[in-house]
């Protein structure tokens, strides 16, 4: 295959990863303004939250053509000095524990700490891949610092799954494995809520999830067994929820993204939003970067899944804006420039074999 050819099949490849988002986003804001016109209720959250991802990926795809190294690694700082410098992403102090700050400062260090690992695998320079390694692992220290325990879990997880990822040929294996994660922690969630667990792993999940939290989830699960078509309207689990009710200082929300999506929006409503990460890992496995880059990337976003299925972390434009960022980053194509810049040739993922391990022709 020549590489004119090589170029017309990741055109082709990126044309249709990018009509697939724009579907998949365009049906996630219909869809709220769907239910909210039928149940009545306020889209404006979801349609944010749609706009923000959309404009986080669309600055990552243009940064990361220009500056593959810079880029990811200037987002990696940003994330982590907004971490330390708003310790307190929200002001209610019930939604601290146990994810640290409603999971955002979570989230957000988990980001960067993706986003230092794709930064990483795209500079040719040795010792700036090393520096950049340590950055990552440095999230991980200030989200133990920030008093976060899931960040730092999270973020160590990012970057053990990136290096494990240089020594994995095929990303189609890593991105599914990365998909069955998600799916995981979102159905032991549902286990937990739907008290199928066996008493002992219920017990020992309910005391770090807190009782209130999966009071929230049954609230949810049972909103949406009322109405599992078109929820009950977005923005409106705090007004019908009982146990958001009785708490004092309630932000009105389930704190997790599928159980909110299932009560305010039904079945269609959590289908899109499964259809939302399934576009993203969609793009990065058609992406033209190296695959230590996709997997790093899709490993960070992945860990950003895992703490909104058990947290609001999706309810901050930060977070939204940061996983789209991420993901705009490692789908982009760079320039092919010299190696003086820094930046690794478009190409570089597939130079020494094709996506399904066989060598590259």
């Amino acid at each position: 295959m020549t590489s004119a050819d090589d170029e017309d099949a990741d055109g082709e490849r990126r044309i249709v990863s990018d009509a697939v988002g724009v579907v998949v986003l365009g049906s996630c804001a219909t869809w709220s303004l769907v239910t909210a016109a039928v149940q009545g209720g306020r889209p404006e959250g979801v349609l944010l939250a749609v706009l923000a991802v959309a404009a986080g990926y669309a600055a990552g795809r243009i940064s990361g053509v220009l500056l593959p190294v810079a880029a990811p690694c200037a987002a990696a700082l940003a994330g982590l000095a907004l971490a330390a410098a708003l310790p307190r992403l929200v002001p209610v102090p019930e939604t601290v524990t146990p994810l640290g700050h409603a999971g955002a400062t979570a989230a957000v260090l988990t980001l960067s700490a993706g986003a230092a690992c794709c930064a990483a695998w795209a500079t040719p320079v040795p010792a700036l891949r090393l520096v950049l390694r340590l950055l990552a692992c440095g999230t991980a220290a200030a989200g133990a610092a920030l008093g976060s325990p899931t960040a730092t879990v999270s973020c160590a997880a990012v970057v053990l799954c990136s290096l494990a990822a240089g020594r994995m040929p095929h990303r189609g294996r890593g991105l599914a494995g990365l998909a069955l994660a998600a799916a995981a922690a979102t159905g032991l969630t549902w286990a937990a809520a739907g008290a199928a667990l066996p008493g002992g792993l219920a017990a020992s999940l309910e005391d770090p999830l807190t009782p209130r939290r999966v009071d929230l989830w049954r609230d949810a699960l049972d909103l949406a067994r009322h109405d599992a078509g078109l929820g009950v309207g977005p923005g409106r689990f705090g007004e019908l929820s009982a146990t958001a009710a009785r708490t004092t200082l309630s932000d009105g929300k389930p704190h997790s993204a599928p159980f909110q999506m299932a009560a305010e929006q039904g079945v269609v409503g959590v289908l899109l939003l499964a259809a939302a990460f399934g576009w993203v890992l969609f793009a990065l496995w058609h992406a033209a970067r190296p695959t230590p880059v996709v997997l790093s990337a899709g490993a960070a976003l992945t860990g950003v899944a895992a703490v909104a299925s058990v947290g609001n972390a999706l309810s901050f434009t930060t977070v939204s804006v940061g996983a789209g960022l991420l993901a705009g980053l490692a789908t982009a194509r760079p320039l092919a420039v010299g190696p003086a810049s820094g930046a690794v040739p478009a190409r570089s993922g597939r130079d020494l074999r094709s996506r399904d391990g066989r060598p590259a022709v």
